[in-house]
């Protein structure tokens, strides 16, 4: 087989995640981050990609070495473990959904103002989950995902354009590189890690990923060509991390200018931020891909969710398992629970006048919360007795694995103490 006919049949997984991480933890909380508390949380950016980043490559490893997703990793190591998962995910799902659903809203509204044009205030609310739960149930996602991979390196293209205009321009105050945050950023660094680069549950996706890729092509990847095609998305997401940080402490830490605290004004924030580097010529072509980043997001999402939890419930003992008669179509039955759940929470969280930024606070401290059980889980998988010795990985990912569960559980213990 020809080197190109090959990494066509790998790349996917990669870049599926990528597209996933690179939209609430970059485009909110990474620029929060930095208009906020200047330079001062990189430090925790990059341990977060760093040390959270074995259990997501674990999930490619697993998966091209037992062509198992990690869900079904779970269930091997022991049934219980299947059920905390199912718990995990059902305690975090709407949240997540209606937190990716909330920015995705806004930046819909700051692009085509339907609420505007209609007069109806739910407007977009509703025609976006119509639209992605549609799309879904309809099969007419890859179409869709073709075109907004285009758009994804648009944005990752002006992203990059943008950041070098600002570091030339250089920062609007001066900006210190030694971590100074007080107690308001300590209770954002919860948030700010919970997603950095996305929440490590969803590492059962790119699983998931990888296994379908390898019915869909019918080529089976070594485990190291898997790895590799994972890792390049999963540390170009980290860079653009880095970059909206950097982005958001140069032009907008020190001034006047305050982070809006809604999803429209947080989008035109956002895209202010773009044009104030790189001219306001540049802001339409921003809006267009930020949104279809987030779009592509919020579709992945959903998608995600759904095929989780009927992979997991199809897993399940039958003589326990009520669903099992309804496998054809239990994945768009979980589809429109999470859709409908979403909705009705982003309309809830809607009547407080910081529900933005409390929904999307709330979702992502679940998810660092989670991490820790799931992070064991994963790791446990790829030890030799699960996919054979020449499977398993280095010792300096085994380290930085041990060194990543204690940061986890030191942080989520640290949150909880303050929280009671």
């Amino acid at each position: 087989m020809k080197n190109s006919q090959k990494w066509k049949n790998i790349v996917g997984p990669g870049v599926l995640f990528a597209a996933t991480a690179i939209g609430v933890s970059h485009l909110v909380q990474s620029t929060t981050a930095g208009a906020v508390f200047g330079l001062s949380l990189l430090i925790f950016v990059i341990l977060a990609n760093v040390l959270k980043y074995p259990f997501f490559e674990f999930g490619s490893r697993y998966s091209a070495a037992t062509g198992k997703t990690l869900i079904e990793g779970y269930y091997n190591l022991h049934p219980s473990w299947l059920v905390v998962y199912m718990l995990i995910t059902i305690t975090s799902m709407f949240f997540v959904t209606a937190a990716v659903g909330v920015v995705t809203i806004g930046f819909m509204e700051h692009l085509f103002g339907l609420s505007q044009l209609t007069g109806f205030s739910k407007a977009t609310h509703l025609l976006l989950f119509l639209i992605c739960i549609s799309i879904l149930l309809f099969g007419k996602f890859n179409a869709l995902e073709n075109i907004t991979k285009i758009l994804g390196i648009l944005l990752l293209i002006t992203t990059m354009i943008a950041f070098s205009a600002t570091i030339w321009k250089g920062p609007a105050t001066d900006v210190s590189f030694f971590p100074s945050i007080g107690i308001e950023g300590m209770a954002f660094l919860i948030p700010l890690m919970g997603w950095m680069p996305t929440a490590i549950d969803l590492s059962t996706w790119n699983s998931m990923w990888t296994v379908e890729k390898i019915k869909q092509t019918g080529y089976h990847p070594t485990v190291k060509e898997s790895v590799k095609e994972f890792s390049v998305g999963y540390w170009i997401s980290a860079c653009l991390a880095i970059m909206f940080l950097i982005i958001g402490a140069f032009l907008v830490y020190g001034t006047s200018e305050e982070v809006p605290e809604s999803g429209k004004t947080f989008s035109e924030f956002v895209v202010s931020l773009y044009t104030s580097s790189i001219g306001n010529w540049a802001g339409i072509f921003i809006s267009i891909a930020a949104f279809s980043i987030m779009f592509s997001t919020f579709i992945t999402v959903l998608d995600g969710f759904s095929r989780a939890m009927k992979t997991s419930i199809e897993l399940l003992p039958k003589k326990n398992n009520v669903f099992k008669s309804k496998s054809n179509h239990l994945e768009k039955i979980m589809l429109l629970i999470i859709g409908i759940g979403s909705l009705l929470l982003i309309l809830g969280f809607e009547e407080n006048p910081k529900g933005f930024k409390l929904l999307v606070n709330t979702a992502t401290t679940v998810s660092f919360l989670l991490a820790p059980i799931i992070a064991f889980l994963n790791f446990r998988l790829v030890q030799p007795d699960k996919i054979g010795k020449q499977h398993s990985p280095s010792l300096l990912l085994k380290v930085t694995a041990w060194i990543g569960m204690v940061y986890l559980i030191l942080f989520s213990g640290w949150f909880l103490i303050q929280l009671f």
